[in-house]
């Protein structure tokens, strides 16, 4: 798998590849060690937290204006998605200087820049998937970016919304928390009761408990140490991480 500055990729078929970009191929073999990162063009209010997510070998795929974060960080993205109406004039002029692939799609689509850039990951074979600058913002937003993570094809994927501090992901069996004491947990049945909740190394336990969508019992849990477990026998549990800052 290329490293974080050398990814690359060609536009969708049909559309006309960027300046400089076909002497440049992106290899498109899959990886199960593989992650993709997709940047938002959301909130992202300090970058520090997410420079310390960032791994050498990851791709960092920009959704549309989500292009900025990347580029704030010092780094240039593998491939930008989306239609453009966020992407500055500037900004597009260094991608395509440094010959960064760009996939352009028409204004008037089904899909927000995020789920053209989510599919763009799944397609490319990234089994572990981060995306950043995603919560917080337009509410709207906010719960259409996590719905896209409760579809059923992600059983056996890692997907999460995370900007450092703060991470959401589902849980449909069981799940492990890396973090630390103190660690704001909270556990959210997603559409339908979640049952069969059993908890390890939270403040408050659950034992085999179901929760229901108009209830807040999971809400504001605590870490004890550095990790923590969840796990349910039906339904889906939207986990919600904060990190001690």
């Amino acid at each position: 798998m290329d490293g974080v500055r050398s990814l690359r990729a060609s536009s969708p078929k049909g559309k006309t590849p960027c300046k400089g970009q076909t002497s440049i191929v992106r290899r498109r073999e899959s990886s199960d060690s593989g992650r993709a990162l997709i940047f938002v063009n959301g909130q992202l209010p300090d970058l520090e937290p997410v420079r310390r997510l960032i791994q050498t070998d990851d791709a960092l795929i920009a959704a549309d204006g989500g292009t900025r974060h990347i580029l704030a960080l010092g780094l240039l993205p593998t491939v930008v998605i989306g239609d453009l109406d966020s992407l500055e004039a500037e900004n597009r002029q260094r991608l395509e200087e440094a010959a960064v692939g760009i996939r352009q799609y028409p204004a008037d689509k089904d899909e927000t820049d995020l789920e053209l850039a989510f599919n763009y990951a799944l397609e490319a074979g990234y089994r572990t998937i981060l995306i950043i600058a995603a919560l917080g913002g337009r509410l709207d937003q906010t719960l259409a970016n996590l719905s896209l993570l409760s579809d059923p094809r992600l059983s056996t994927f890692d997907a999460r919304l995370d900007d450092g501090v703060e991470e959401a992901f589902f849980v449909r069996k069981r799940v492990a928390i890396a973090g630390n004491p103190g660690d704001t947990v909270s556990l959210l049945p997603w559409g339908v009761p979640a049952e069969g909740v059993t908890t390890k190394g939270l403040r408050w336990p659950l034992h085999a408990e179901t929760l229901h969508p108009a209830k807040t019992r999971g809400v504001s849990n605590e870490m004890l140490g550095e990790g923590a477990a969840v796990s349910l026998q039906s339904g889906l549990l939207l986990v919600i991480h904060r990190r001690q800052t």
